[in-house]
Formats: C-alpha cells, structure tokens, sequence
C-alpha cells in the first residue's frame, strides 16, 4: 500500500457524509449525530460547489477574497472523489459502501454492464435504464431529506432544472421539493425564497461549472481562476440574500489535480492491462477492475507492474478491508466494486483513449485520495 494513499483512516475525521446529520441536529431534528458541532439554527443552506478542493481554494485566496473570508476549516469528501458518489454521501449521510454508488460508473448486474450514475445510463448507450434499474430500490436508504420532513423541517433542493426527475436525484435528492434553477440568478432567487418560507428550513443548491471548466483546461489555469472569482461573486450575492437569519454553509465534493498527457496509460491497449478483464467501471484515476472467474490476483499484479507506486492496486477484499468504502458494505455495494481497485497516488490515469474518449483526453481529474481530491472546504457565514 502506498503511503500516499491513507487508504486505512479516510473516515476518521469529518466527511461530507456528516454535514448534512449535523445540520439536520441544529435545526432540532432528534436522532441526528453533530459530529461536526454545528451551532443551532433554524435556517440552514447549503451550497456544493463542483470542484471546489481545499487546496485548490488556499492556493488561489486572490481570486476567492469572499470564500477567503469566511471562517471554515478542510473535511474530507469521502472515497472516491467523484461527483455521483459525494452527493449520495451527502444526501443521505452515508459512506458509498452504504449507499452503493460506487463511483462514477460502477458495473452494475441488474443492467449487465457499465452504469454512469450521473446520467442513469449504461456506457455507450443513451437508453435511460430507470425502468429497469429503479432508483428508489437501487438506493433504498431513507435520505436525510426525507427525515427532515419527518422531522417538521421544510426542505428544498435547488439544482440546475435538467436534473428533475432523473435517475440519481430520485435516488438520493428524494424527500426534498424540487426547485429547477436556469441560471444562478434564479438559483441565488429560489434559494432565499424557499430557505425563508417557513421557520425551520433545510435548502440544499449545487453549481457545477468549476468543475467543468477545470476538467476542460485544468485547475488553476487562467479559465479556471476566472470562474473561481465568479463562483465568489456568486456566494456573496447569495449570501447578501439570504442575511443573517440563514446560516450558509459552503462545500464540495472533490477537488481537481492535472494529469499530463505523458502520465496518461491507455487500459483499453496496453495488454498487460487488459488481459483478464473482462469489465473496467469507474474514471481514469479510480477503477474498479472486473476480472473474468480466477484471474482477479493476477490481475492485480499485472496492474501494479504497470503502475509502481503511482496507483494503490488491491482486490474487493483488500479495499473492504482498508476502510475504502467505510465500516460497513452491503452485499449490494460489494457486487458494484471492482474485483481489483486502483487508486491513483501520483498523477497518473488509467485512461481509455478509444471507449471514452473525451473524458481521457481531459487536462483535469479526480477520483483519487491524493490531498488535493480528497480535502474540501466546510465553510460557513
């Protein structure tokens, strides 16, 4: 096991899976655990901002002075570092060996391949498999949405429009009233509305355009800044709106790190990579290797005599049993890791140049544990 990789001890400090619980605490709900001692409130936001790593935000305070500003501390966004997995810890105060999505695309037995949970969709199909796979079976788990309603708290989800209905936010947003936002004009208007409409109120908003804009020219770069103090122009508007009667919190669901092209090995070519394979889930710097029947050890090996040091490569067991995807997994969960995991450690992918290619030919990653994906923002007004 690398030590680049703390593989063992990811869930022994705060996570984002523990941010909604405590403010479901503060707002009075019974039974919810504070683990992050938020003080008592009776309006409560909070923003995700896509792409938004600790590191990445201390590095660049000039282009953030409002962020910059608030008080607030680093957590951990939980494994892995992706998008689809971190709003499900989010929503439902889980980690993903619990709530069972385990990546950015997991394979998954119902649908007999390779799911991407964001668009509910198999890889290379455009059919949507909802029908077949139903969220709210797949993801049985009651979200923390739906014990804030049993709890007499008003919550609201305020999230870009095309998002109603799908496939992960039944999965995950449910409990919550769906409020479409176009642009962040409206989402800072519906956010004020909805976390003042009643006195105990629980909103939850998402902007995803860091994260875009750092997957296409890479974090840090001028595009990159430029959005940063956008994105902070945007939180103190609505900050402005929403005034001290709400408590705003501000966070993420990964950071970012740049993968040179030279670091990039295609998994789809390079035959010690591909030979008994007969299924690879997950994004570039975390895969879930599925193996054909006893081939997973030799897999492994194969895999880490391509990678060295720059990829923590173990089997299911192995992972289990490092605390990847928390204390606990479900049998459902197990059957969505890989038969070998590989996690990146240096700024390395494992790419697929041909099956996606325009993922792999991005500048900017995550899904590892390096400090740089792993370390979000917890900040607060």
């Amino acid at each position: 096991m690398s030590a680049r990789v703390q593989t063992h001890d990811i869930y022994s400090q705060a996570t984002l899976s523990t941010v909604m619980p405590s403010a479901l605490a503060a707002l009075g709900a019974p039974d919810e655990p504070n683990v992050l001692e938020l003080p008592s409130a009776t309006r409560i936001v909070v923003l995700l901002v896509d792409g938004l790593g600790w590191n990445l935000l201390r590095e660049h305070e000039a282009d953030a002075p409002f962020l910059s500003g608030l008080t607030g501390r680093p957590i951990r966004a939980g494994f892995p570092t992706t998008t689809a997995t971190s709003i499900a810890s989010l929503a439902t105060g889980l980690p993903s060996g619990e709530h069972g999505i385990t990546g950015y695309q997991s394979y998954v037995g119902e649908v007999r391949g390779v799911l991407n949970w964001l668009s509910w969709r198999r890889a290379g199909d455009r059919r949507d498999e909802v029908e077949r796979l139903v969220p709210e079976r797949t993801q049985p788990s009651e979200t923390v949405f739906e014990r804030a309603a049993a709890a007499g708290v008003t919550t609201t989800c305020v999230v870009p429009a095309k998002f109603d209905g799908t496939g992960l936010t039944r999965a995950v947003l449910r409990g919550a009233a769906f409020t479409g936002s176009i642009t962040h004009g409206d989402l800072v208007a519906h956010t004020a509305a909805t976390a003042t409409s009643a006195d105990r109120t629980l909103t939850y908003c998402y902007i995803s355009e860091l994260d875009t804009i750092g997957h296409v020219y890479g974090p840090g770069t001028a595009p990159w800044r430029h959005q940063l103090r956008l994105v902070d122009l945007l939180v103190r508007e609505l900050a402005d709106a929403l005034g001290p009667a709400v408590r705003l919190y501000v966070t993420a669901d990964h950071g970012m790190v740049t993968v040179p092209e030279e670091d990039k090995v295609d998994a789809d070519t390079a035959a010690e990579l591909t030979k008994g394979v007969r299924a690879l889930a997950g994004e570039p710097r975390c895969r879930h290797v599925h193996t054909r029947p006893g081939d997973t050890d030799a897999v492994a090996e194969r895999w880490r005599s391509v990678f060295g040091d720059q990829m923590w490569i173990g089997t299911r067991a192995e992972a289990v049993a490092a605390g990847l995807f928390g204390s606990r997994v479900t049998p459902e969960a197990s059957g969505r890791i890989g038969d070998v995991v590989a996690v990146a450690c240096g700024r390395t992918a494992a790419v697929r140049r041909k099956a996606e290619s325009r993922l792999s030919a991005l500048p900017g990653h995550h899904g590892g544990l390096t400090d740089d994906e792993l370390l979000i923002p917890l900040l607060h007004t």
